[in-house]
């Protein structure tokens, strides 16, 4: 959210600056300059990445949309586990198996709306439980199959933010390509006047002027944000990676969320007498 915010108030601030310097909104409204520098972003986007990774840049854009993990969040999670791991000590691993083949009819995990929703994790921690449930691996070589798990995901959701990354780095390139097309149009008229040369000269600079601001102040930002919210993606599963790693090396359920907690960066770690309290709460309930 604050990724459209910061590029909102920068557009408008820039926008204020130039009006306040007497500056005439309408000369910078420049169709074919427009069409040269997005046009050719577009291009630079499809010849680099494809047309797959336009959809997953689109749909990481949107994402930017949903709120980062929570300190609530994160209980919410620790909790859903402990309960988890509390069913396989009381009724054996097979107990789990219910609960891990339909999540969303588990009277566990359908308790916690907010986990059902990020279905990467769903699937993440379905899945690692049901290797478990098979006995045929062992702790470490588990550990190592979460860490491949997550390491592909992680260079898949970077993706997007890549893809921007060399669209913004190419945008002021392509700002003076477009001011240089603008000044070899301005050649061509220069019997026509002072005015018809003064409005192609501008005409030209505007360009030169989208491609930086496009690069600087739109997509360099959106790649950050990007960058930014698949790393506290991240931390979230790493937390359930962290879990189950201790759970298969048979730890008790309040250690596996110790560990798991740990994990988590201050800013948004529970306390343990905080989780602490969270659990008994759920065991009166």
């Amino acid at each position: 959210m604050f990724a459209f915010i910061g590029i909102i108030i920068g557009v408008v601030m820039t926008l204020l600056g130039y009006i306040l310097h007497h500056g005439q909104i309408g000369v910078l409204i420049q169709p074919t300059e427009f069409i040269i520098i997005f046009g050719a972003a577009f291009g630079i986007f499809l010849a680099s990445f494809g047309m797959q990774a336009l959809t997953q840049t689109i749909k990481a854009i949107l994402g930017l949309l949903k709120p980062a993990p929570t300190k609530d969040l994160y209980v919410q999670l620790l909790k859903m586990m402990y309960e988890l791991f509390n069913v396989a000590r009381k009724e054996g691993l097979l107990g789990l198996e219910k609960h891990v083949e339909k999540p969303e009819e588990s009277e566990i995990i359908s308790k916690y709306p907010s986990f059902l929703a990020n279905h990467h994790a769903v699937h993440f921690l379905c899945d690692t439980m049901k290797v478990i449930l098979t006995g045929a691996v062992g702790p470490h070589d588990l550990s190592e199959m979460m860490e491949m798990d997550l390491e592909v995901a992680h260079e898949e959701e970077l993706l997007p933010a890549e893809a921007l990354q060399t669209v913004a780095d190419a945008m002021p390139a392509v700002g003076i390509v477009a001011a240089v097309l603008g000044v070899i149009i301005t050649m061509g008229k220069i019997t026509a006047g002072p005015e018809k040369i003064g409005a192609s000269v501008a005409a030209a600079l505007v360009g030169t002027f989208l491609g930086i601001f496009a690069g600087y102040v739109v997509f360099a930002p959106m790649s950050k944000s990007i960058t930014t919210k698949v790393k506290r993606d991240g931390v979230y599963l790493n937390c359930i990676r962290h879990a189950l790693f201790s759970f298969a090396r048979g730890e008790s359920p309040i250690t596996c969320i110790e560990f798991a907690r740990r994990q988590i960066e201050p800013s948004m770690r529970p306390g343990f007498v905080e989780l602490e309290e969270a659990v008994k709460d759920n065991k009166a309930a």
